[in-house]
C-alpha cells in the first residue's frame, strides 16, 4: 500500500526532529531551544544546554552577542568573556537562561554563556 500525500506531510516534521536529533547527538544533555522558549519560567536562572548553528553574530574586543538556531527555535547568546562565532559556526554552548518576557506567541529570552564549543 503506497502512503498518502497527506501521511508523508504528517510524517515530516517527525523525520526533521529526528535528523536534528541525530545531528547533535555528540552534544549530550542539549535541550531543544523550542522547549526553553514553550515553558520560559520553568527554566529561568538555571543552567541548560543549546546546540545548533550560529544564523548571526557580533562581537567586539572580547564581548559579544549570536543567535543560535537548532532546528526547533533560536535563541540569543551573550558573551562576556571570548567574543562571538562566526556565522555559519556549529557550536554547542552551556549557560544560564533568562527569560524576558512572553507576548503572545513570541518569547524574548536569552543565554549567558558559561561554555562554549565549536564542532
Amino acid at each position: 500500500m503506497k502512503p498518502s500525500r497527506h501521511s508523508a506531510r504528517a510524517l515530516a516534521p517527525w523525520i526533521l526532529a529526528a535528523s536534528i536529533a541525530l545531528t547533535l547527538g555528540g552534544c549530550k544533555g542539549a535541550t531543544p531551544i523550542k522547549k526553553l522558549l514553550d515553558d520560559p519560567s520553568h527554566y529561568d536562572g538555571l543552567t541548560v544546554q543549546i546546540a545548533g548553528e550560529v544564523t548571526q553574530s557580533i562581537g567586539v574586543l572580547g564581548t559579544g552577542a549570536y543567535q543560535v538556531d537548532d532546528g526547533t527555535g533560536r535563541l540569543i547568546v551573550v558573551s562576556k568573556d571570548g567574543g562571538a562565532p562566526r556565522e555559519g559556526a556549529r557550536v554547542g554552548v552551556k549557560g544560564v537562561f533568562h527569560a524576558a518576557f512572553t507576548f503572545h506567541t513570541e518569547t524574548a529570552a536569552v543565554l549567558v554563556e558559561s561554555e562554549r564549543y565549536t564542532k
